[in-house]
């Protein structure tokens, strides 16, 4: 079962870290985990960024220095994140921050990557005005 959701305990504490551009989120069961603002934005559940189905993902560029703008609360099972670069349509769910905090290292790896293998870079493209 390698891609079984894990069910994530609740939510306890969230903390947006704007100096090291991160979301600190602390679980019930005592897991706390710091997920980059730039990771979050690159892995959005939002159908932009995972299309409509598989093989429909949109590989992110150019957020290296993408910030959070807002959080909202989705209920009590999630948050929607606005970021700097205008994005604010994804809805994560605890489950799914948690599952990020426990894949974060591996899925980060996947996607620098997927950036080399695409000739493509984390830096914003240089402003041509």
């Amino acid at each position: 079962m390698a891609n079984a959701r894990v069910a994530a305990p609740a939510a306890l504490a969230i903390t947006l870290h704007q100096k090291s551009r991160a979301l600190e989120i602390q679980f019930a069961d005592g897991k706390l985990f710091r997920l980059p603002y730039e990771f979050l934005r690159v892995f959005s559940p939002s159908a932009e960024v995972r299309g409509h189905g598989p093989g429909q993902e949109v590989l992110q560029t150019g957020k290296k220095d993408v910030a959070i703008v807002r959080v909202e609360p989705v209920g009590n099972y999630a948050l929607q994140l606005a970021f700097s670069d205008g994005h604010d349509t994804g809805i994560y769910s605890f489950d799914l921050l948690y599952e990020y905090g426990l894949r974060h290292e591996r899925m980060w790896a996947e996607y620098l990557q997927r950036l080399t293998q695409a000739g493509a870079s984390r830096e914003a493209p240089a402003d041509k005005s």
